[in-house]
């Protein structure tokens, strides 16, 4: 009897494990084609210069990360509305915005800052960026936040991947190559990776986040969902409005890969900060108010999550080594797919650098999964200090 009940627990685990692999394969052979049929797309834009395009930044407390923005706000190649909203700043922001706005008029350059005394959201940058909506007059919507520093082409570049059918273009964000260590590195690879799950989503029409603070949005867009008060409050205020506008299915995502598009923002500078941005990003996911990207993500962390939790059980069921090593081979073409293509905003180095992106692509599988469990467990994140719901 028991031989009988051995050999058919090994036939269910050996037709479980075929279905692991074979899912866990197909879906990121599916999201390199998504990559792929994005990254050619991107490559066919067209400069548009008739339209005119808001630039919307939310600042609470920014004073000491600013100078970055600020500088290269004012050389970019392209005309824009710029829209400050201070948001209740205790620091030398505000100062600093009033100097930068008369910097601004010198250029011809149409500045304003919003100044809010008081935040009565649920997520204070989501209240803060719709004062912001409702002051800009562009017909594209530029979104970035006051730790960002951009290239002097960003504008031109976003906007010439806009057309009359696209409603959101996301833009890649990498960190500043400014710090050392392991945290600063591994920062540096998961946001490229990242990004490279992101392109493939957004190529296969099923984009459900993005980077808030490198996202352009056609105003046409935002008012077919009624209004940026009609996205539901996330701890991801990006990704829901991104999710919102896909799931009306008038409007396509598309991003922007050029180089010229990219946004470089400050690193977290230790690992209970870190946590915390991460966790509020993998919550927005999961717990995403659109169905279809809260079951695909809640699909990829799970299967990525079982791949990682049954290694310590390899040692006494060896017939689950495939799960593991399925997560790890796509992990190390996420690496090389990440060098070859974003290999100019990685940091570079020698063979310490190639033993710490080692590190990083066994790391990373490892992170998503803590992530997940603390999600799962309801553990709450913050933003500038405001607890998240």
């Amino acid at each position: 009897m028991c031989i009988i009940i051995k050999r058919y627990f090994l036939t269910v685990l050996n037709i479980f494990l075929c279905i692991y692999v074979v899912f866990f394969a197909g879906l990121h052979a599916a999201i390199y084609a998504g990559f792929l049929r994005e990254y050619f797309r991107d490559r066919k834009s067209r400069l548009r210069t008739e339209d005119k395009v808001s630039i919307i930044i939310p600042i609470h407390n920014e004073s000491s990360r600013i100078d970055g923005l600020l500088r290269t706000l004012l050389i970019q190649s392209y005309p824009a509305q710029i829209v400050f909203i201070d948001d209740r700043s205790t620091d030398d922001s505000p100062q600093k915005l009033a100097l930068f706005a008369e910097e601004a008029i010198k250029k011809n350059i149409d500045c304003r800052i919003i100044t809010l005394t008081e935040n009565p959201g649920a997520n204070k940058k989501q209240f803060a960026l719709s004062m912001g909506i409702k002051e800009a007059d562009g017909d594209y919507l530029l979104f970035t936040d006051g730790d960002c520093e951009i290239q002097p082409d960003w504008v031109r570049t976003m906007v010439s991947r806009m057309d009359e059918k696209t409603g959101v273009v996301i833009g890649s964000v990498f960190k500043k190559k400014q710090d050392r260590g392991f945290l600063f590195l591994y920062q540096c690879y998961d946001h490229v990776v990242r990004f490279n799950y992101l392109i493939g989503t957004i190529g296969l029409g099923a984009a459900g986040g993005g980077f808030g603070n490198n996202m352009m949005v056609s105003r046409l867009a935002l008012e077919s969902i009624g209004g940026y008060e009609a996205v539901p409050p996330s701890p991801t205020e990006d990704a829901a409005l991104i999710s919102h506008i896909r799931s009306m299915n008038k409007f396509k995502i598309h991003s922007a890969v050029h180089p010229n598009a990219a946004v470089e923002t400050e690193t977290e500078k230790s690992w209970p900060s870190f946590f915390n941005q991460t966790l509020r990003w993998n919550n927005g996911g999961l717990f995403s108010p659109e169905l279809l990207t809260r079951i695909n993500y809640n699909f990829l962390m799970l299967i990525i999550g079982a791949g990682i939790l049954v290694i310590p059980l390899v040692p006494f069921f060896p017939q689950l080594w495939p799960m593991p090593v399925t997560v790890y081979f796509f992990m190390v073409v996420h690496t090389i797919a990440a060098l070859a293509v974003f290999r100019k905003n990685m940091p570079k180095g020698k063979l310490i650098t190639a033993l710490g992106y080692l590190l990083c692509l066994l790391y990373m599988p490892c992170h998503l999964t803590i992530l997940t469990i603390m999600g799962y467990l309801k553990v709450k994140t913050t933003w500038k200090s405001h607890k998240m719901t």
